[in-house]
């Protein structure tokens, strides 16, 4: 199976990406391998290579080597790269759609965007390479005094299985223009889309040999690459659990960390809201790519005067949305990502509907097929409330009053992102200026992200870094700096 559903077009992988293979060096077998699996039908779709520590060991100092002529290399040369590159994906599209919808488990719409968002995430970061680097800082006589960005060698990323093809691409594109190499560990369960498909475009487009290592594996070798000498930087963007211990061992190591975990993020709908729109944005929010995204509106918070008509149109909607393989239905819903995934669901809803909860619509699947559910009356202390479900559950839950609204927003260790939905600004703007997000939208749901703004949040939901858009030159190079004086002084001894 190759994985593509295009007629026609050039494949960027193929048959000989799938026998066990990575990419360090070029194109080489693993000593390990692993299935790559369909989630919606269980095939066996081929074989990734799978990364030991030694393999991680070995990529990082090559990576280190290459650097050096990277970063001297003109910033013209590697926007050629980034831009061929960026050619390159729109070029082969539908073979990467492919790959997103069979591996990913992705809605066609959600493979598309993510696939468009990738593509202008490269000619932002191609951009990026010919931007200023520096400042003139005020100088005294007979010195000229700069601060100037530099490189920082080689960045490891590390990325998740929910958004595998843009939520790399946002950290390789721009680690690689400002002169980094790169060591990215994707999660196996998307290592084609998450991974190989960077190894074939930056191939294709002529980066320099060693400057891109794409290594699917296991914890300990994820381990590795936060531990490595040679790395000098982690990106990771994954669960708040694994954040913590990669944050903790990067710290050991006196690295720099970039961390976007979970979220548990709120939308709040005022009683002046359209109720229409309201429930189009809470469905989107809540349902998209099955609630597997950190920026899922985990609670919605409806104020009381209309929360009765919300929560009857809100489980209307979700008995109408069609769930099924999105590689041969027109779904709005596929599959969720594994077992233990889906496991985890049904645990917090049950748990909640024996706590409580009213589970209006849903709750049940068919294989890895989870139904769009609603949960009405979700209350502080219920499991629906607390925990970050990453599947396709709306929470609701009844307030009353601005600082009631703040009171459960801000309920939470975590603060990604949140929304608030009213015609009256002055108010939404009012109550979203007391919530604790990273990430805040006025009359919109919680899932948004665009390239060219900072992202990231607070508490845990990260380490209050931010990655995209201007922060970009912040998060992948560091400051340095220099003086330059006409003659040695002479100092008193």
């Amino acid at each position: 199976m190759d994985g593509t559903v295009s007629s026609g077009e050039p494949r960027l992988i193929g048959r000989e990406h799938l026998d066990g293979i990575v990419y360090s060096g070029g194109w080489q077998h693993a000593s390990q391998a692993a299935d790559v699996i369909e989630p919606a039908t269980g095939s066996v779709l081929g074989r990734i290579g799978m990364a030991s520590p030694a393999d991680v060991a070995q990529a990082s100092a090559t990576a280190a080597k290459a650097q050096r002529d990277w970063a001297a290399a003109s910033y013209d040369t590697r926007s050629a790269v980034i831009r061929k590159a960026a050619g390159l994906l729109e070029a082969h599209f539908a073979d990467v759609v492919g790959w997103l919808v069979r591996e990913s488990g992705s809605a066609r719409g959600k493979a598309e965007f993510e696939t468009q968002l990738s593509i202008k995430a490269l000619n932002e970061a191609a951009a990026l390479a010919s931007q200023p680097q520096g400042l003139v800082l005020p100088s005294e006589a007979g010195r000229m005094n700069l601060a100037r960005r530099r490189p920082l060698g080689v960045v490891g990323v590390i990325s998740p299985f929910n958004f595998p093809l843009y939520l790399a691409m946002r950290a390789v594109a721009p680690a690689l223009a400002v002169g980094n190499a790169v060591v990215l560990k994707p999660d196996p369960r998307t290592a084609v889309c998450g991974g190989l498909v960077f190894a074939a475009l930056f191939e294709k487009a002529g980066l320099p040999e060693g400057l891109i290592h794409v290594l699917p594996g296991a914890g300990d070798a994820g381990a590795a690459l936060v531990a490595d000498p040679n790395i000098a930087m982690i990106q990771f963007t994954g669960s708040t659990k694994a954040g913590r211990i990669v944050g903790e061992n990067a710290s050991r190591h006196l690295k720099k960390v970039s961390l976007e975990l979970g979220g548990k993020n709120t939308l709040v709908i005022l009683r002046d809201a359209d109720l229409d729109l309201a429930v189009k944005n809470a469905a989107w929010g809540a349902w998209l790519h099955q609630g597997q995204i950190c920026m899922s509106s985990g609670r919605i918070l409806v104020e009381a005067p209309i929360f009765e008509a919300f929560i009857d149109a809100l489980a209307k909607k979700a008995k109408s949305l069609p769930v099924g393989n999105p590689a041969t239905d027109n779904v709005a819903l596929g599959p969720i990502i594994n077992k233990a995934q889906l496991d985890h669901i049904d645990r917090v809803v049950k748990t909640s509907v024996e706590q409580g909860a009213q589970l209006l619509a849903g709750g049940t699947y068919e294989n890895l097929f989870y139904a769009p559910s609603v949960l009405a009356g979700v209350k502080p202390g219920m499991a629906a409330f607390e925990e970050e479900i990453f599947g396709p559950v709306a929470c609701v839950t009844s307030f009353s009053g601005d600082d009631e609204a703040v009171e459960l927003a801000n309920r939470t260790e975590y603060g990604l992102s949140a929304a608030v939905i009213s015609p009256d600004i002055g108010r939404a703007m009012a109550i979203g200026d007391r919530l604790r997000a990273g990430l805040l939208h006025i009359n919109d749901q919680t899932v948004n992200d665009e390239v060219i703004n900072p992202f990231g949040g607070v508490g845990a939901s990260g380490n209050g870094t931010s990655i995209g858009g201007p922060s970009n030159i912040d998060d992948f190079t560091q400051w340095q700096w220099l003086t330059i004086r006409n003659a040695p002084p002479a100092y008193p001894f």
